[in-house]
């Protein structure tokens, strides 16, 4: 019994050690993050009396550095060791970090410094993001990525249930400066597990050297000329930039509209979250089962359903239930999203896939966000929420017009290309088959 334990470790991602670090890096790191976006508002608000105005330009400045240097990060990434870059992201955000409690104890900390220190984070977490997302397909087999994804996915949709929670308990117990510091040490922890992966095999990349710009225009050309990840890209901004609308005002529509208390608004976000937990558990077997295709749409249907319940909602019990089947959508879609463009991706242009997608996606964060606050003084809350959902109807067009409908699965980049196939088209659709279950 022992042995066939050890048997079937050994065949699982858990058995694979630089999967296991990797994963554990992304786990401490997100943990970490969660109470930094509790404790660094509470620094600002108590310890500096900032303004509401200035704490939304907290939470703004931290994705400035996408819509900077999204599109050349990702190029960089590829022309550094990917652990090298992950290292340093997570040593950048840590010493940023701790010149908070630093700056307190010695009473020179200031707004200035705060939107200077969430910068730092938001452009280490870019190029750790980058880098984290462009390594994973050396350290597994491609038939593993669902699952791989899966994972990385699950200890996400984890970390913003348990982080926030943890968060607010260690500010209770310790104050916000040294919850920061707290976070200091998951970054520390992440860099940690990150020096333990091996170091992946080198990627055969151009000889000849090219400049910045010419790369960043091969990278947007595959993303946009590729049948899959073009019409993935549309319907992922669409979605990100619907999502972006809820998650700024979800507390306030919460409270103004549907009344609520804080608990129990904390309770219902909570479930919420819980759907993301499920999604990311079953979104490998769900598409194994019935297609990659039709899971694909499944999802979009999801998370278009859920945000579509939250301005119908009456109470807490709605509310809960939309945000629980929005986010069930959203992290089947994201696990599934990732994994078919790592898989058809040369490793020579990963880096700039992913910093394509980064930009695109978390570049209409703060549009969306920003945006929705200025709508609800012509719309109302409830307005903007059915806009919302109209954007995530809108972002399952992309995806029916294309390919992806009848997607069983992807071969890899390196397999043998059909004739007429062109370049940047890669990714060869098998028909459509009969599932598992239906054989």
């Amino acid at each position: 019994m022992t042995t066939e334990w050890r048997s079937g470790l050994r065949r699982s991602l858990w058995g694979a050690a630089d999967y296991r670090n990797l994963w554990m890096s992304q786990t401490v790191s997100l943990f970490g993050t969660g109470i930094t976006l509790l404790a660094l508002p509470l620094v600002a608000l108590f310890a500096l009396d900032a303004s509401p105005l200035e704490i939304g330009l907290l939470w703004a400045v931290e994705y400035l550095p996408i819509l900077l240097i999204g599109l050349p990060a990702g190029v960089w990434v590829e022309r550094l060791p990917l652990r090298a870059v992950m290292i340093g992201a997570d040593l950048l955000r840590a010493v940023a970090l701790l010149a908070v409690p630093i700056a307190l104890a010695l009473d020179v900390l200031s707004m200035p410094l705060l939107y200077v220190v969430t910068f730092l984070i938001g452009l280490g977490t870019l190029f750790y993001d980058v880098a984290q997302l462009s390594i994973l397909p050396a350290l597994v087999a491609e038939d593993r990525l669902v699952d791989a994804n899966g994972k990385l996915e699950l200890s996400r949709s984890v970390s913003q249930i348990g982080g926030p929670a943890v968060g607010g308990f260690m500010v209770q117990l310790l104050t916000a400066p040294l919850a920061v510091l707290a976070d200091v040490v998951t970054y520390l922890s992440s860099a940690y597990y990150v020096l333990r992966i091996r170091k992946p095999a080198p990627v055969d990349r151009p000889v000849e050297k090219t400049s910045l710009s010419r790369d960043i225009r091969e990278g947007v050309r595959f993303v946009f000329g590729h049948p899959l990840m073009r019409p993935l890209l549309l319907c992922a901004t669409l979605a990100e930039l619907a999502s972006a609308i809820i998650l700024a005002l979800q507390v306030v529509y919460a409270a103004e509209v549907l009344v609520m208390g804080p608990v129990v608004i904390g309770v219902a976000l909570a479930v919420g979250n819980g759907g993301g937990v499920l999604g990311a558990l079953v979104a490998e077997p769900f598409a194994r089962r019935f297609g990659t295709g039709t899971a694909f749409m499944v999802s979009i249907v999801l998370f278009t359903a859920g945000s579509a319940i939250l301005p119908m909602s009456s109470g807490p019990v709605t509310f809960a239930i939309g945000m629980f089947v929005a986010y069930l959508g959203a992290f089947i879609f994201n696990v599934l999203q990732v994994s078919l463009c790592q898989a058809v991706t040369p490793p020579h242009l990963l880096g700039r896939m992913n910093s394509v997608f980064r930009f695109a996606t978390w570049g209409v964060i703060p549009l969306g966000a920003a945006g929705g606050g200025l709508l609800v003084e012509y719309i109302g809350l409830p307005g903007v929420f059915w806009l919302a959902a109209g954007l995530n109807a809108l972002s399952f067009l992309p995806p029916l017009f294309s390919t992806i409908p009848k997607l069983r699965d992807v071969v890899h980049h390196n397999a043998e290309k059909p004739a007429g196939e062109t370049t940047y088209d890669k990714a060869r659709i098998h028909p459509e088959e009969p599932s598992a279950g239906q054989r």
